[in-house]
């Protein structure tokens, strides 16, 4: 069994006059770990849409909950989940290994 976390590094934010620090922009790790603590990732930046001044929730508010519900509501998570695994997978039972050249004295 795989179990999936969300890490996020950093927000890009516009300083608007009327709602501070709004996130237009969120970077994302996501890294799935099977039973054996083999661990694979993906990452990258996510925009963000517009926020509503009724539903907008000032920076410091923020929580970890609601960014995930942010990515998960705009991502392919099935995808991501399919990609980790397959690389976990590539981890445990490579297909391929990187040698030195024969004559090589180290």
């Amino acid at each position: 069994m795989i179990t999936y976390k969300w890490t996020f590094s950093a927000f890009d934010c516009r300083i608007d006059e009327k709602l501070d620090k709004v996130v237009t922009n969120v970077h994302w790790r996501y890294e799935g770990a099977d039973d054996n603590g083999v661990t694979a990732e993906t990452y990258g930046a996510q925009a963000v849409g517009e926020p509503t001044p009724e539903a907008f929730t000032p920076y410091p508010e923020l929580s970890e909950e609601q960014v995930i519900g942010w990515m998960e509501s705009v991502m392919d998570i099935e995808e991501m989940k399919t990609n980790i695994a397959n690389q976990i997978d590539l981890i445990a039972n490579p297909v391929t290994v990187t040698l030195p050249p024969p004559f090589s004295k180290e």
